[in-house]
C-alpha cells in the first residue's frame, strides 16, 4: 500500500484543485491524481510563439470564478500566494460583421443599451439584466447545488414568490427558446443577437440550441457585473498559487500518475491504482472526469447498473475547438478604432454568420467563415508582451474533431488534423481578422488544433473542450446522465465531479466546491 489518506481526487483541473484545497482547509487528508506532467487541466500559460511573449495555452477568463463561491472561499489565501487579476471597467466585448458593423459592450450596461438603434430595445435590455439580478441568487443557488435534491426545494418557493406565475413562466420560456429565437422575439434591432448570441459558444451551445434563451441574459449580466478578469503574468500564475496552497495544506499532488482503475471493495470506493501505486481513501474518491471514462473502463463493469453504462456509452460530446496564439510587434490597429480598447471581440454577424459556421461544423466541414474569438489580453496585462507589442488569442469553437471536407472548397482533409492542415485553417483566420485590422505585424503564430486537445487532456473527447454537448437534454436535471444526474454516484463514497457534471464547464469550479463544501460539512470521522 504506497499511501492512505482521507480523499483521493482524480483530475488536477479547476474543480480538482478547488476540491482539493477545500478538503485539506477542513482537515482532511487529501492525495491528488493528474496524468499530465503539470497541474491545471486546461488551465495554464507559456511561451508558445516567441521569447518574451506569454500566452494563455487553453483557458483565459475568469469571471465565472471571480463570481464564484469558490473564489469567495479561497480567493484571500490564493492572493496570499500571488494570484492577481488584470480586468477592465470600460469596453469590455464586442462583435464586429463582415461588413464592419460593430455593435460594443460596456461594464455599464446603461451605456450599452444608449448604443442600441431602437430606444425600447435598450429598455427591454435593461429590464432583462434587472430581472436577472432581482433572481440571481436563486439561479446562482440552483447552479451551485444539486439539482436532485430536497434542498432545492426552498430555492423554488423563493423564485416562485419573486416572478409570481406569469414571471416564472416567462423563466421557462426563455429556457426553451433558442438565443436567435429569444432575440428575435424580444428585440427589435440587431445589436443584442450581434453582441450576444456568439457568446453562447462558450456555454458550449450554438445559436439554435435551446436554454440559449435563458443564458444570453445569464452571459451578459456576468460580464457586466464582472468583466472579464485575466490573470496577471498569465494563466500559469493561478496554478503557481494553487500550488503553494496546496503545499502548505499538506496535500499530496502526483503528475505523471494515470489513473487506471478505481478500486470498490463491498460496494465502496476504497482508492484507486495509478501508475503501479495504490492510493487508499478512507472516506471518499472524488473523479474528474468523462462518464465515458468513469463507468466504460475506470468502474469495475459489476459496479454500476447496465443501464448506467449504456447511457455512459452514448453520452454526447460537442464540436471541436481549435486555439492559436499570435505575437505582434506592435497592438493591432483596428478599422474601428473602438476595438483597439476592447478585451474581447467576436468576429461575427451574430445567429446568421454563427448559425451557418455551427452547421458546416456538425456536418464535418471546416466553416467556410468560422466565427473568431479575438482575445487581447495584452490589454489587460501588459506584463505578457515587450513594451509597445502585443498579442492575440484567438478560439474557434466551431471546428470538426474528424473534419471530412472544406466548405470552402479549398483545404485537404484527406489525412485529418495534420500539422499541414491546422496552419492552412488557421490562415484563413488569421485572414479573417486581418480584413478588419490596418495589418498585423506578426512575429510568430502556435497552432492548436482539435486532435492536439484531445490528445492533451483525455476528457477533452473528440476535441470538445466542455466535457460534453451542453444541451438540454444534456443538462441541469440531465448532467451528465439520466440515471446518474448527482454528484454522488451509485457507488458509496465515490463522487463525480468536472465539466461533465452540473453546473457543467467553465473556470467556476462549481461541481468540485459543491462537492468538496458538502464532505467537509459531515461531521468528522478520527483519522488514523
Amino acid at each position: 500500500m504506497h499511501n492512505e489518506v482521507d480523499a483521493v481526487i482524480v483530475g488536477s483541473g479547476i474543480n480538482g484543485l478547488v476540491a482539493a484545497a477545500t478538503l485539506a482547509r477542513s482537515g482532511w487528508k487529501v492525495v491528488l491524481l493528474e496524468s499530465n506532467p503539470e497541474i491545471g487541466g486546461f488551465v495554464g500559460s507559456g511561451e508558445r510563439t516567441v521569447p518574451g511573449y506569454v500566452h494563455d495555452t487553453f483557458s483565459s477568463w475568469y469571471p465565472l470564478f471571480v463570481s464564484g463561491p469558490a473564489h469567495t472561499a479561497l480567493g484571500d489565501d490564493l492572493a496570499r500566494h500571488g494570484l492577481r487579476f488584470c480586468n477592465t471597467d470600460e469596453a469590455v466585448t464586442a462583435s464586429i460583421a463582415d461588413s464592419g458593423r460593430v455593435t460594443l459592450a460596456y461594464r455599464d450596461p446603461e451605456l450599452t443599451a444608449a448604443g442600441f438603434g431602437d430606444e425600447e430595445d435598450g429598455n427591454t435590455y435593461l429590464e432583462a439584466l434587472q430581472r436577472f439580478g432581482r433572481n440571481a441568487p436563486v439561479i446562482g443557488g440552483m447552479m451551485g447545488s444539486e439539482i436532485r435534491s430536497a434542498g432545492v426545494v426552498p430555492l423554488l418557493a423563493r423564485f416562485f414568490k419573486t416572478n409570481g406565475r406569469r414571471g416564472s413562466e416567462q423563466w421557462l420560456r426563455d429556457l426553451a427558446a433558442s438565443g436567435r429565437a429569444y432575440c428575435s422575439r424580444e428585440y427589435v434591432g440587431p445589436e443584442v443577437d450581434h453582441l450576444w448570441v456568439p457568446w453562447l459558444l462558450h456555454a458550449g451551445l450554438s445559436p439554435d440550441n435551446a436554454s440559449g434563451g435563458f443564458m444570453i441574459p445569464v452571459l451578459a449580466a456576468t460580464v457586466h457585473g464582472f468583466g472579464l478578469p485575466v490573470v496577471e503574468g498569465g494563466s500559469a500564475r493561478l496554478l503557481e498559487a494553487f500550488r503553494g496552497l496546496l503545499d502548505e495544506l499538506g496535500v499530496q499532488v502526483h503528475t505523471g500518475s494515470r489513473v487506471d482503475r478505481i478500486i470498490v471493495e463491498g460496494g465502496r470506493a476504497t482508492g484507486v491504482e495509478a501508475a503501479g501505486r495504490r492510493y487508499r481513501a478512507r472516506r471518499a474518491v472524488l473523479a474528474s472526469v468523462t462518464p465515458t471514462a468513469l463507468y466504460g473502463s475506470l468502474l469495475p463493469p459489476d459496479a454500476s447498473p447496465a443501464p448506467l453504462r449504456a447511457q455512459a456509452r452514448r453520452y454526447r460530446y460537442g464540436r471541436g475547438e481549435m486555439q492559436i496564439h499570435i505575437a505582434l510587434s506592435e497592438r493591432p490597429q483596428w478599422r474601428d478604432a473602438r476595438l483597439n480598447e476592447v478585451p474581447l471581440v467576436h468576429i461575427s454577424d451574430g445567429s446568421a454568420s454563427t448559425g451557418i459556421a455551427r452547421a458546416e461544423a456538425e456536418a464535418g466541414l471546416l466553416p467556410r467563415k468560422p466565427t473568431v474569438v479575438v482575445g487581447q489580453q495584452s490589454l489587460l496585462d501588459p506584463s505578457r508582451v515587450p513594451a509597445g507589442a502585443a498579442s492575440l488569442w484567438l478560439q474557434l469553437q466551431e471546428v470538426p474533431y474528424e473534419p471530412l471536407g472544406d466548405a470552402a472548397g479549398e483545404l485537404n482533409t484527406t489525412d485529418g488534423w495534420t500539422p499541414e492542415l491546422a496552419r492552412a485553417y488557421a490562415q484563413r483566420v488569421i485572414d479573417r481578422l486581418d480584413a478588419h485590422t490596418h495589418g498585423l505585424k506578426i512575429l510568430g503564430t502556435d497552432v492548436i488544433s482539435p486532435a492536439d486537445l484531445a490528445a492533451y487532456n483525455e476528457n477533452a473527447v473528440g476535441g470538445d473542450p466542455y466535457g460534453g454537448s451542453s444541451e438540454l437534454d444534456q443538462s441541469f436535471l440531465w448532467r451528465p446522465l439520466p440515471e446518474a444526474g448527482r454528484h454522488r454516484t451509485c457507488v458509496d463514497g465515490l463522487w463525480h465531479i468536472g465539466a461533465s457534471t452540473h453546473p457543467g464547464a467553465g473556470l467556476g469550479a462549481g461541481s468540485g466546491h459543491l462537492v468538496a463544501t458538502k464532505l467537509a460539512a459531515q461531521r468528522h470521522r478520527k483519522s488514523n
